[in-house]
Formats: structure tokens, sequence, C-alpha cells
């Protein structure tokens, strides 16, 4: 069941995506074949918020099922997997995938797969997986040939929230940082007319403090977590229109003539998700998306919004009044923050500071900057801040660097592979002129209902709607929207909706 793939077609198809805004702005999506069957239909949820639903395209008898036994970075790599295979009787394929990000410095393939079978439906396929994993390879995956990113007549199905600036904000899931839940339990506590998830955040003590932001998040001014450096983000100001940015944060501590970074905000010391961070992390200071960096000596701020009490562990703690005046130190991690204060929990070397330092009736002064990637430092205001990345438009043109935000390996090309090019649910952002912002969701992993959009398809539909920026929030499972506490959006996790840690409230 191999698919003729029709390189022509699928060619000319890239070039009317990077056309001019205008030239889209109004027409049907850009994904397929032009002459799909698209239909809309649209409702008025509240004052300046319009709900928009977008059926496309039909199943692609073509798709049928596969295994991507591995992903290598060279020919030969996957030409050694190949000849591996056949010698245990499997007939193997070798393909090049591509492209790079567009701000990759290498040149070439991005790398190769090595795939294998052609079934008609996914029990088909995870019973050769399941021989292969048996025979010794370590991560063969069955996955849908309308997931690849090639030329497809889907189908997709995109929801769309039109809203008016000022009308949207960020919203903690439980309402302090630890813990998730789901949107739809979200959305019903605070009566919301419509919602969509958030950012991106932490799964699992193992990566650091479950629910914990992982990238910036700001609640009316205040800021929760800190930034991967360098990735773009929402800016959600009260009365002005949205705002996408790259953005960076710079966290310091004064006390007793003495100066420290500040490493981090309302999370477990020494995980860093994310990374893009500073002060000696491990491996990497540069964003790496899904990853978790390390640094054994930081020291991090425990405000009320994360809760009763301070992550737990060895090392030493400074408690802090609503003055900043330490009124008690402890020596070790995980005790009460009081309502008005805040605690300085540290490890290793940051502990040291804190002895040094923090002491009894001395103040600790924390200065927090957050900046933008073109225009400095953030303005003062109660704005809201959602993480995401990568960034898909600048001002009307499709900008994906992918390479920088952390969404490329360099020693893996898989990840950008199954992350960007392949097709998933899709959680976005855009802003257009006038200034109203768009909040899209594109159902994905969900084969014959939709296939979900690629980072490229994903820029190309913000600005068939009539965005000038835009960026990729969280996705995959995370996918949600609602209207009231109804969900429009078809969860792709097996097990159902997805607990999340933040998200976008509007009309409230």
């Amino acid at each position: 069941m191999m698919r003729a793939r029709p390189v022509a077609l699928l060619a000319a198809m890239l070039v009317a995506a990077a056309a001019p805004a205008a030239a889209q702005a109004t027409g049907p999506l850009p994904l397929g074949p032009e002459n799909l069957p698209e239909t809309r239909t649209s409702r008025s949820l509240a004052p300046g918020v319009v709900q928009t639903r977008i059926v496309r395209g039909t199943t692609d008898p073509r798709d049928g099922f596969t295994i991507d036994v591995a992903v290598t970075a060279t020919r030969a790599e996957a030409n050694a997997i190949s000849e591996r295979l056949a010698g245990l009787g499997h007939d193997a394929r070798v393909e090049q995938i591509g492209p790079r990000a567009q701000d990759d410095p290498q040149r070439g393939p991005l790398g190769f797969r090595v795939r294998l079978g052609d079934f008609a439906t996914q029990a088909q396929a995870d019973e050769l997986r399941a021989r292969l994993i048996a025979e010794g390879f370590a991560s063969p995956r069955s996955v849908y040939e309308g997931d690849d990113g090639d030329l497809t007549t889907g189908p997709w199905v995109v929801n769309v929230l039109e809203v008016a600036p000022g009308r949207a904000a960020p919203e903690l899931a439980t309402q302090v940082v630890p813990g998730r839940e789901p949107l739809t339990a979200l959305a019903a506590r605070l009566a919301a007319p419509a919602s969509v998830n958030g950012g991106y955040f932490v799964i699992g003590a193992a990566n650091g403090t479950d629910g914990d932001l992982a990238g910036i998040y700001a609640d009316r001014g205040r800021l929760v977590s800190e930034a991967v450096n360098g990735r773009t983000s929402l800016v959600l100001p009260p009365a002005r229109p949205a705002r996408i940015a790259a953005l960076s944060t710079t966290l310091q501590l004064r006390a007793g003539g003495g100066r420290r970074e500040l490493d981090g905000l309302n999370r477990a010391p020494g995980l860093i998700r994310g990374c893009g961070g500073s002060g000696g992390d491990l491996p990497t200071e540069r964003p790496k998306h899904d990853f978790t960096c390390t640094d054994a000596g930081e020291v991090i701020r425990f405000d009320p919004v994360f809760g009763a009490a301070s992550e737990p562990g060895p090392g030493y703690e400074a408690v802090l009044d609503a003055r900043d005046v330490v009124v008690a130190v402890r020596g070790a991690r995980g005790g009460p923050i009081p309502p008005s204060g805040a605690v300085l929990s540290a490890t290793a070397d940051g502990a040291d500071w804190l002895r040094a330092h923090a002491r009894l009736g001395r103040r600790v002064r924390t200065r927090e900057r957050v900046r933008e990637e073109r225009s400095g430092t953030l303005g003062p205001g109660r704005a809201g801040i959602v993480n995401g990345g990568p960034r898909l438009l600048r001002r009307g043109a499709i900008d994906i660097p992918s390479f920088a935000e952390g969404f490329h390996y360099p020693e893996d090309p898989g990840f950008l592979y199954r992350f960007g090019l392949r097709r998933n649910p899709r959680t976005l952002a855009g802003v257009r002129a006038d200034g109203r912002l768009l909040l899209v969701t594109i159902d994905g992993r969900a084969p014959g209902h939709s296939v979900g959009a690629s980072f490229a398809e994903s820029a190309a539909v913000l600005r068939a709607l009539g965005a000038r920026d835009g960026v990729n929030l969280d996705g995959g499972g995370s996918t949600a929207m609602t209207v009231g506490s109804a969900l429009l959006t078809r969860p792709s996790d097996t097990t159902g909706e997805r607990p999340i840690a933040d998200a976008i409230v509007v009309g409230r």
C-alpha cells in the first residue's frame, strides 16, 4: 500500500504557502490540494469572541500504516539497518527526510528513515512492531502515512477562536503551580465562555515539579516561571493587542554586599525542563525541547503561587517576609511558604551563598527582568505571558527558527522529524494586523477524522486566517479547546483528555 508521492504538486503547494499573506487571507485553508471540500460554521460566543469550525478534505485512500524502524543522520547508518533487516527476512526501504530547520547551520538532508511494511490497519502494523522489538530493534514506531507531512487529502478539523484585544488571559490549571487538570474542568470552574490549552509543562517528578511551566509564565504582571531564554511566547496585555515575541529572563539576588543569579522560580531545584537557562546548566544552556537539563547548585524562589510548601530535599532555605527580610532559616529544603512572603531554596554552592548572605534580619532583594528579542525590556503593566515555540510567522512571512528554539537536536534528526515535520495535533496563536487574537486548534493522530499539521502547515494556516505573527503552543495530547465546558477537540491520547498546567481563557 506504499503511496505514490506527487512531488511536483507538493512543491507547488509549498510555493503557494510562501505567497503574500493577503493572497490567502480569505480563501480556503492551504492544506492538501486546492480543490478539496471545505465547510465553515461560525458563532458568536461573547462580545468580541467568535468561534469557527473548519472541516476540510477527505481520507486519502493511499494513506496506510507502516513502521519507522529508525531515523538516522546518514544514509550509511540507514543502509546498515536495512541490511540487518534483510538478514532477518524483512524488505525495508530507506527514504530521505527533510528539510532541515531554516536556521540550521548545517546543509544537506536532515536524515534518513528506515521503513518497513504497508498495512491497512494499525493493528497489523503493531504486530510487525512487536516482532521487531523481539528481534532487538530498540524503538520501532507504528505510523500513519497521512501524518508524514507529504501530500494528502486529509481530512482536517480546525477550530478557531477570534478574540478582540484584552479578552484573553492565562490561567493556572490548579490555581497553584504543582499539579494539572483537564481543560474542561478548568473551564467549568471559571465559567469561561471559551478556552484553549496553554504552554509546555512538566509531566512527572523525574523532570521537575509536575505541572511546572516549562518556560515563561506570567499572570497579570506577576512572573511565575522563568523563560527558556530566546524562545517565542505569547504576551497578553489586559487592554491592548496581544504580541508574539522571543523572550528571555534575567533573575538576580542581592544581599549583604553579595550578588548571585537566581536560577529559577517555583520549580524543583536542579531540573530545568526545556533547558535555555544560565549559570552552568548541563549539558547545554541553549533551548532543548522535551529535555531536562541539570544544575547541581541552584537557588530557586518559591512564592505563595507555588502552594503551601517548597519542594523537599537536602539543601538550605531562607524564609522571607513581605519586605523580603529573612525571618527564618532551615537546614533542609521543604517547608511552609508564608502567605505574604517567599522561600529561597538552595542546593550545593547556592546553599553556601544563602548561608553567607541571607542571614536573619537581612533583606534579600530579587530583581526580575523580562526582555523581548528585538525591543528590549518588556514594559511595565499587568500582562499575562504563555510560553510556546517555535515562532511560525513574523510580519506575515513564514519564519520557523526550530534550530534556535531547541526543536532540532543536532545529534538526533528524528526529533525535528517527529515533532515538526510530521503532522501532529496543534494549538496555535496568531495576531492579526487589526490586533485581534487567533487561537487555533488542529485535531490530529486520528485517521479518518483529522491528520494534524506540520510546523510549516501550521504557519500557512495561521496566515490564511489573517495572522501576521504566529507561534506554536503546546500540542499533541495537550491540544484542547472548549466552548463553555464542552470540549470541541478530539483528544489524541488513548486515555482521553490530558490534564494540563495552564490555559488561555477567553471572553470573561
